[in-house]
């Protein structure tokens, strides 16, 4: 999620959050692993190919575990609960608009 949101959350979270409540700072629900590696390769201008279970502990070692995991969240109870909504640009628009990658 975009800082600003996250600083939005935060604040919303110590006014107005019961003690003990577990919250989920989620801007956006189930971006697959392969649109965020595209969204930085084209960014930086380099090809992005598809690497296989069998392959990954090579590539990505002690994090190929992480990236092969399906952790969805969603912010959904968050959002009820503290009339929270994230606004700024998502992953995928922040990395393609937001100045982390060279032009």
């Amino acid at each position: 999620m975009h800082r600003l949101d996250a600083a939005r959350l935060f604040r919303l979270a110590l006014e107005g959050a019961p003690a003990g409540a577990r919250l989920h700072g989620v801007g956006d629900e189930g971006i697959p692993f392969r649109a965020i590696a595209g969204a930085i390769g084209a960014g930086l201008g380099l090809p992005v190919t598809s690497v296989g279970p069998e392959e990954a502990g090579a590539y990505f070692g002690y994090l190929a575990p992480f990236v092969a995991a399906d952790n969805l969240s969603s912010s959904a109870r968050t959002r009820a609960l503290l009339g929270w909504k994230p606004g700024r640009p998502g992953l995928l628009e922040d990395l393609e608009h937001g100045g982390y990658l060279p032009a």
